[in-house]
């Protein structure tokens, strides 16, 4: 009986991240062939002529000749599908139509091949018009990626294993947020022939020795997965429920091999999954007669192949198996063993099954979801916070505040002033400046950095340019966003920095651009050395690092000492209310109010309001599931933005009112304190739905965890330290001070 890996239904991932119906999913596969569209040049150029006709400046520094000829290039380059990308300055094929001498300036080019560029990609991203065609006979090269685990969270090379090898390796170019995952991308033997169905096709044959088997034993006890990709689309294993009315799931790649017993034995063997049966699914276009691939999936058999004769390549002929017929197998009960000596067959069967999907919607199987009542539950759970704070807030504001403010301005004598406490006593203190001043400064500017990143990749995400299809293309955007927005890093340090009437902007600046990257570096060399000490290739290689550091001290640092400059050239912010020479001493607090103890307490509503999308976060990346849902993350980050401010003005009141001025530190730590529970929920996470087995791949997750968990203490650090700021210059410039 011929075997293969089970699939049962303890092993289907409890939750199959995917987009919310109300997101709208564009496919973002990247064509080679795809032109520049003529609809992005018509409305590039009909924006224009509108602002021109209304008075209104142009975007661009052209004068009319500069613009024809940008326009006369641009839709000449629209229908020329033959350009698939922008040529180098110097070899331009149009450079001969930009003839007057004020349109050939460098920024010139350099804008139009930037128009150009992103021209490609809109085109691509509007479905229809950047998708691959192909034709019956069209050669379909099937491309390797690396080989994942769950229980290692180490990906290798899948020439780490010998599997069968074409003439010669090459590797497809990456992305930076590509190498980072990991991922190595690499042609392989396997080459089909569009809608040319092949049975039994033989790859290669592998003779194992020692070293051989025991790297497959390794990677079969590691439960490690094979990934591909052909037109830009995973590999799939598909799994249908034991209910018939849910839908069919897709797990990524298939297993290297299994574990079992032959019948009558208790000897645990190793096993092999060494023949593939491919099913290629296409969307057929009835006018051209042309097919667009739109699903890429597998079953792997595990099959002791036996042949006729001497071994000649590909014209052996195998008893096992036929390719005249339909049948995977016509002759075969036993298994590939993997042992010392054993020699194994490789063999695949490719189909081709036609399809109604359309090319634009070839992903939503990947990121169906059925689980979406939980994203709702969290929405309205977090909703429910937000609202109970937000009521705290305005009973604050509206009777607290107001009944304080016009009881303070109504007062005579300095005899009743005397008598009274609260909050406007310690107004002489409120604004003095706080112990480590410097070292506020440098995080409030690194949060407002992190804060500009993620609202902008949220956008990104949910106009649909970082769709699952562009490998890599979230961590890409995120790390340069990053680096770009060292601009408001630097201004927001600074604009502090000189309320506290510092003098020093270039150490305050260079700080800010030094620490948190600096902090996250060490960590993140630290377990990359523990990596590349397992001879993973998700070690990040050496000309990574050097772009990275060249991002960081090249590009981020500079834009952080920019923004410094910025901000410090402004005119200092104007504190509401005097600051007296001799501090107030503070009164004795009580329990309740002690800083320990009130920061934890409200670090806890800011991680209940994202702890149920975090569980599907960590679930995306640890157990290799897609994460799509950004519609439903926004939700939360504005609940989460809403919440830190909320829960940090309601402490800082009651600080206040205590006679507690020392609020600067305590506004950030208060939110902040949220990163705490995430760390300690990575950790429960950790032991209750991994099956992390190695010491290694455990540090690498919990090294990871501090680095998420640094990052959102940071986040939510600032959001409440601005909300607080902001309250306590509010009440404070509301009531007459003597």
């Amino acid at each position: 009986m011929v075997s293969s890996h089970p699939t049962t239904e303890k092993q289907i991932p409890r939750t199959t991240p995917s987009l919310p119906s109300l997101y709208l999913t564009p496919d973002l596969s990247r064509s080679a062939n795809a032109p520049p569209s003529p609809f992005f040049f018509s409305f590039f150029f009909f924006s224009e002529s509108r602002r021109r006709k209304k008075g209104e400046p142009s975007r661009f520094f052209f004068n009319g000749a500069c613009r024809r000829k940008m326009q006369k290039i641009a839709f000449s380059i629209s229908r020329r599908p033959d350009l698939h990308s922008p040529p180098p300055l110097a070899s331009r094929p149009w450079r001969s139509l930009l003839l007057p001498p004020r349109c050939r300036s460098r920024g010139f080019h350099q804008v139009l091949a930037l128009v150009y560029r992103f021209s490609i990609d809109f085109n691509s991203d509007l479905g229809e018009l950047g998708l691959k065609q192909h034709l019956n006979g069209d050669e379909l090269r099937v491309k390797v990626n690396k080989l994942t685990s769950i229980k290692t969270q180490l990906p290798y090379s899948f020439y780490s294993l010998p599997f069968c090898r074409p003439g010669k390796i090459v590797d497809s170019a990456e992305n930076l947020g590509e190498v980072l995952r990991g991922d190595r991308i690499e042609n392989s033997p396997y080459v089909f022939k569009m809608r040319e169905p092949k049975m039994c096709n033989v790859l290669c044959r592998v003779n194992l020795d020692a070293k051989t088997a025991k790297a497959f034993k390794e990677k079969i006890d590691d439960e490690y997965r094979v990934n591909m990709i052909l037109d830009n689309l995973p590999l799939v294993v598909a799994i249908r429920r034991l209910d018939q009315e849910s839908p069919t799931i897709f797990q990524l790649g298939y297993h290297v091999g299994f574990k079992g017993q032959y019948s009558g034995s208790k000897e645990e063997k190793y096993f092999i999954h060494n023949h593939l049966a491919f099913t290629v699914k296409f969307h057929r276009d009835l006018q051209t007669d042309s097919a667009r691939i739109v699903g890429f999936e597998v079953k792997p058999y595990s099959i002791k192949h036996e042949y006729e004769g001497k071994w000649a390549e590909d014209k052996t002929r195998l008893t096992t198996c036929d390719p005249h017929t339909k049948r995977t197998v016509i002759n075969s009960n036993t298994p590939q063993e993997v042992d010392d000596k054993k020699e194994i067959v490789f063999t695949y069967d490719v189909e081709f099954q036609e399809s109604d999907v359309k090319w634009a919607s070839r992903w939503d199987a990947y990121l169906l979801m059925s689980d979406d009542q939980i994203h709702w539950f969290s929405i309205v759970n977090s909703l429910m916070i937000v609202l109970f704070l937000s009521g705290m807030v305005a009973m604050i504001m509206l009777r607290t505040l107001y009944r304080d403010i016009s009881k303070y301005n109504e007062l005579e004598t300095q005899e009743e002033a005397q008598e009274e406490t609260g909050w406007k006593l310690v107004h002489g203190d409120v604004f003095r400046p706080p112990m480590n001043s410097e070292l506020l400064c440098v995080y409030v500017g690194t949060g407002v950095q992190f804060f500009c990143m993620i609202v902008v990749t949220m956008l990104f995400a949910i106009l649909g340019f970082l769709s699952p299809s562009n490998r890599g293309g979230l961590m890409t955007a995120m790390l340069l966003l990053w680096v770009f927005m060292g601009l408001f890093a630097g201004y927001a340090s600074s604009r502090l920095y000189k309320l506290f009437k510092g003098g020093e902007w270039k150490k305050i600046a260079l700080r800010t651009a030094i620490m948190f990257p600096g902090i996250i570096s060490a960590i993140f060399f630290v377990l990359n050395a523990l990596i590349w000490g397992q001879k993973s290739s998700g070690a990040v290689p050496f000309g990574t690092m050097f772009a990275l550091v060249f991002l960081w001290f090249g590009i981020s640092v500079p834009l952080v000492f920019v923004g410094s400059y910025i901000g410090f050239k402004k005119p200092a912010l104007e504190d509401p209310v005097k600051t007296n020479k001799i501090p107030r001493q503070i009164p004795e607090q009580a329990w309740y109010m002690n800083p320990a103890f009130s920061i934890l307490i409200g670090g806890i509503l800011p991680f209940g309001a994202v702890f149920i999308e975090l569980f599907f976060i960590l679930t995306s990346i640890w157990l290799n599931q897609f994460y799509y849902i950004f519609g439903f993350l926004f939700l939360v980050f504005i609940i989460l933005i809403i919440t830190c401010a909320e829960i940090t003005v309601v402490l800082c009141y009651f600080q206040l009112c205590s006679e507690d001025y020392l609020w600067w530190w305590r506004s950030y730590l208060t939110s902040g304190s949220s990163a705490v529970y995430l760390f300690l929920y990575a950790t429960f996470y950790f032991f209750t739905k991994l099956e992390i087995t190695k010491l290694v791949s455990g540090v690498l997750y919990f090294g990871y965890m501090l680095i998420a968990s640094y990052a959102f203490f940071v986040l939510t650090g600032t959001i409440g330290f601005y909300a607080c700021f902001w309250f306590t210059r509010l009440i404070y410039s509301s009531v007459k001070i003597d």
